[in-house]
């Protein structure tokens, strides 16, 4: 079985295939979303700063990730990354930001996945990819799951100010929010 928590070491590394070049600038998608915590969030209507991290999904320990899984550029670091927001959480609120995650997975798979890791913030499902048409992200298949690419936005009052697309090693992803906010004047 793979160890969801762990990075392998000869990971491909994912290339900036220029597929997030139209997002800065853009305003979130006016539409809801169900969340871990049983509400519905419309990321349109968040005032401040605001984090969305996209992954493409979750494992769960003792089930085997689809077939080739490892061999994906990107693919593979969703719980490494969600747990990276999740120790940085306080001082990512400390910078006036609100953290959200979001994949097409379902709100009770990612219900299990959020209690599991004891996240402090909201996970999103875009199951029927709504959010992910609007803003047309990149997304791949695998095993007939259309599923998102690593990516994340950064919004004030809901306006993409930045986006990090690829991420990699994706547990860094949370770090490089940390530095872009500390020298963001918006």
């Amino acid at each position: 079985m793979t160890d969801v928590y762990t990075l392998p070491d000869n990971l491909p590394i994912p290339v900036d295939d220029g597929a997030c070049d139209h997002l800065i600038g853009l305003t979130l998608p006016d539409l809801s979303l169900h969340a871990t915590d049983g509400s519905d969030v419309n990321l349109s209507m968040h005032k401040g700063r605001l984090a969305l991290y996209c992954y493409p999904m979750t494992g769960r320990p003792g089930i085997a990730l689809p077939d080739g899984w490892d061999d994906i550029p990107g693919a593979r670091g969703c719980t490494p990354q969600s747990c990276a927001f999740r120790d940085h959480y306080s001082e990512l609120k400390q910078l006036g930001c609100e953290i959200v995650g979001m994949s097409t997975q379902s709100p009770a798979y990612q219900h299990e996945m959020a209690t599991r890791l004891h996240l402090p913030f909201k996970i999103l499902s875009d199951q029927s990819l709504t959010f992910t048409t609007a803003l047309n992200l990149p997304t791949f298949v695998v095993e007939d799951m259309r599923l998102i690419k690593r990516l994340t936005l950064i919004a004030n009052d809901g306006v993409i100010k930045a986006v990090h697309y690829p991420i990699f090693p994706s547990h860094s992803d949370a770090a490089w929010v940390i530095n872009f906010l500390k020298s963001d004047d918006s």
